[in-house]
């Protein structure tokens, strides 16, 4: 099954919906299922500076006295998922070179452990994600080589997103025609990969009984 997410690294929900969607596909795994995560490009504010601002008061701009409790509740809900979020020392910054990062790590086999790794360092760290220093050492710790390419294939799948009528993320795209937006709780999800695999035919076969002796597919025979 392929999966992709289309996300933004300074969207609060799509860490979330990140972090509860990866729950759900290891379920699936391990029912005997394969699926296949590819993190799709998105800019909630593509004018944001590359230099960045203190969130809070960036969000307080934007959303008036609305912002204080707009913050509070994201941080519980996170909170209740584990993942943490420190908007005070937040840096709100523009996040095209983070989703760069992301496309040269998918390449690298490693896309779903960078956007993780941005998340973190956007919304628990205080670290702007647009900062060429920073994203070299994120790069550095996940395991990727930044080339300095990549910026194409973002343009070209920000513009796909905006073509597939994508207004808002998280958007978890299943097999390039099922949608389910936003971060659903896990069971939500749970149901949306059963439902799919049902769908298309890729239901893991559910074992009647416990597993007993056999021949693997290296040809190891228990005796």
């Amino acid at each position: 099954m392929k999966v992709e997410i289309f996300s933004d690294v300074a969207c609060p929900w799509c860490y979330i919906g990140h972090a509860r969607f990866l729950k759900s596909a290891e379920r699936f795994r391990a029912k005997g299922g394969t699926i296949e995560v590819t993190m799709r490009p998105f800019q909630l504010d593509p004018d944001a500076s590359p230099e960045g601002e203190p969130m809070i008061p960036m969000l307080e701009r934007k959303f008036g006295p609305n912002a204080t409790q707009m913050v509070q509740r994201v941080v519980g809900v996170a909170a209740a998922d584990g993942l943490a979020m420190d908007y005070d020392k937040g840096v709100s910054a523009n996040t095209f070179e983070a989703h760069r990062l992301i496309e040269l790590a998918t390449r690298q086999g490693r896309g779903g452990e960078m956007a993780e790794r941005l998340f973190r360092a956007h919304f628990a760290e205080g670290r702007n994600v647009a900062d060429p220093v920073v994203l070299a050492e994120l790069a550095a710790e996940t395991g990727v080589e930044d080339t300095g390419e990549g910026a194409e294939q973002v343009r070209e799948q920000i513009a796909r997103a905006r073509s597939l009528g994508v207004t808002g993320v998280p958007l978890f795209l299943f097999e390039g025609k099922f949608a389910v937006s936003g971060a659903q709780p896990q069971e939500a999800f749970d149901a949306a990969i059963d439902e799919v695999a049902e769908r298309t035919g890729q239901q893991p076969i559910t074992q009647l009984a416990a597993p007993a002796e056999g021949c693997d597919d290296d040809g190891y025979c228990a005796v």
